[in-house]
């Protein structure tokens, strides 16, 4: 399959709208602008949320709450029903392995969540755990390696 085999056919697609292009077309002219005016001049019209000058929208709201986004910690979620998936037969799963058979991105924090069964003992290590999720891998007789949190900042 090549590129312009796919949908829609060339004969279906909505032709471009050619203006200034003489009076015949519909569009010659002014082009479809109207006579004069801001909206008329080449680059004219305003800027995106500008009301008039009118105080705009994202003014007259008052600013509310602490943004902390450029140190915000995203964690690659695994589940216990996928890791025992994943690693069925194996007892110690490490960073490397869950990276290498692409359960969560390279270097992204992983933090471990309790959906799911564990039957035999595992050694597990990542940056968190879910307290249930620990729990659970305990009392199957594993154990919890948890990394450090400063390995985790992006």
């Amino acid at each position: 399959m090549q590129l312009h085999d796919l949908f829609p056919f060339p004969e279906e697609r909505k032709t471009r709208r050619r203006v200034g292009r003489g009076s015949g077309s519909g569009l010659g002219c002014t082009a479809g602008k109207g006579h004069k005016g801001q909206n008329a001049r080449a680059g004219g019209g305003v800027r995106p949320g500008f009301e008039g000058g009118q105080m705009p929208l994202q003014r007259r709201l008052p600013k509310h709450g602490f943004k902390n986004a450029l140190f915000k910690v995203t964690y690659a979620v695994i589940n216990l029903d996928m890791l025992t998936q994943a690693f069925d037969g194996k007892s110690n799963i490490t960073l490397d392995d869950i990276y290498a058979r692409g359960l969560a991105r390279m270097g992204s924090p992983v933090k471990i969540l309790s959906r799911g069964e564990v039957k035999s003992a595992l050694t597990v290590e990542a940056h968190k755990f879910s307290r249930a999720a620990a729990e659970k891998i305990r009392q199957a007789g594993g154990q919890v390696s948890e990394l450090e949190a400063a390995v985790a900042a992006q």
